[in-house]
């Protein structure tokens, strides 16, 4: 049976060409740690890194290479961010858009006085910036918010909240996770203080690697969460006060950053806007002729402005499950179903608790697969 992948939302596949020859190299001709050894092959590969942390900066507008932080995830991004520069009396505003990422720090620095509210979307998962605008308070220390819902793909007004944060004086800390690689984004133009990207998903690199891009500012005043050798002043008993060693204590994932490295040199090689096309070609093939099959309802946008690849549908006559797992079994077409780690952004769009079918679109992916699942659709909802 042919094997279709539609949950690229969740991580990409295939991964870039490159990646998995640029591990292994690394792997089978060592991966000697950088800032420890005083030998060639260990400064070899800390140019590798450079390297690595200036691309990010190519792609994010931004200038600063010693201040791209490597993390094991955008989830340890955010945390960093958010339990490192945040205290008691803070007050913190997100969108009803956000996933667990974003969410769950937040809660659980509610138990540590610091309060924060969701800005209410609409059921297409957009947002008015003039609502967002009338929640700040004069103690609102953050904005965090995404650039595109994980569940239904609508991108929110990054760019106008930005200027309103900057205007204001309030940080800005946004993920990127399901739109960096594909779309472009400008942290100068979009005046973001912390932008959180991971690795695996539409940059298409390995999993485990992701990262931040961190103003000066809002460096010195986040505490690292995580302290530790660093290879730098070692005779200090304190962390360093200097980028990026501030952030990056222990051993660094080496493979994962040269695996990431791999996939921005394939990213560098692509026409601007080839990927995001070819996406969402496809996820408006799937979104009409969704559309067109009975008991079927597609939540967020229905146009391809303003949005990421991805389609969620709640299969309001049937049960979402079983429609997941016929196309798995039946025709070999993996999806993601349920409350894809976004609760509120769900109670957002009216598809709580039963959640959605989310089919998400890479560019490893063609009109054909795409007309195969209609088909496949059909059939199942047929009973």
């Amino acid at each position: 049976m042919e094997r279709i992948y539609f949950d690229n939302g969740s991580t990409s596949f295939p991964k870039a060409p490159g990646v998995s020859d640029a591990v292994k190299s690394l792997l089978d001709n060592g991966a000697f740690n950088i800032n420890r050894g005083g030998y060639e092959e260990a400064y070899a590969i800390s140019e590798q890194v450079l390297e690595t942390r200036e691309m990010l900066c190519r792609m994010f507008d931004f200038g600063k290479p010693r201040n791209v932080v490597f993390t094991p995830s955008i989830t340890y991004s955010l945390n960093y961010l958010i339990k490192g520069y945040l205290k008691e009396g803070d007050h913190v505003l997100c969108s009803s858009m956000e996933h667990n990422a974003v969410t769950r720090p937040l809660v659980q620095m509610e138990k540590r006085g610091v309060a924060f509210e969701s800005v209410p979307c609409f059921e297409d998962g957009t947002m008015d910036p003039k609502e967002f605008e009338k929640m700040i308070r004069p103690e609102t220390k953050a904005v965090i918010m995404s650039c595109a819902s994980n569940v239904c793909g609508t991108m929110l007004p990054v760019k106008e909240v930005g200027r309103i944060c900057h205007e204001r004086g309030i940080a800005y800390i946004v993920d990127t996770a399901q739109i960096a690689g594909t779309f472009p984004i400008s942290m100068k133009e979009c005046h973001i203080d912390g932008l959180t990207f991971t690795g695996h998903k539409s940059l298409l690199g390995p999993q485990g690697v992701g990262g931040m891009l961190i103003s000066d500012s809002l460096a010195k005043e986040t505490e690292p969460l995580i302290a530790g050798g660093t290879g730098s002043v070692s005779h200090l008993e304190e962390m360093p006060d200097f980028m990026p060693d501030r952030f990056e204590s222990g051993t660094m994932n080496l493979p994962g950053i040269i695996g990431l490295r791999a996939a921005l040199l394939y990213h560098k090689g692509l026409k601007e806007g080839e990927l995001a096309r070819h996406e969402l070609e496809l996820a408006m093939r799937f979104l009409r002729g969704v559309e067109e099959i009975k008991g079927t309802r597609p939540v967020g946008l229905k146009t391809p402005e303003n949005r990421a690849a991805i389609v969620s549908v709640d299969f309001v006559n049937d049960d979402n499950a079983r429609v997941a797992f016929e196309l798995e079994s039946r025709y070999g077409i993996m999806t993601r179903v349920g409350l894809h780690c976004a609760p509120r952004a769900h109670k957002t769009l009216g598809t709580y608790p039963q959640g959605t079918v989310r089919f998400s679109f890479g560019g490893g992916n063609s009109l054909r697969e795409v007309d195969f699942c209609l088909d496949a659709l059909k059939k199942i909802l047929e009973k």
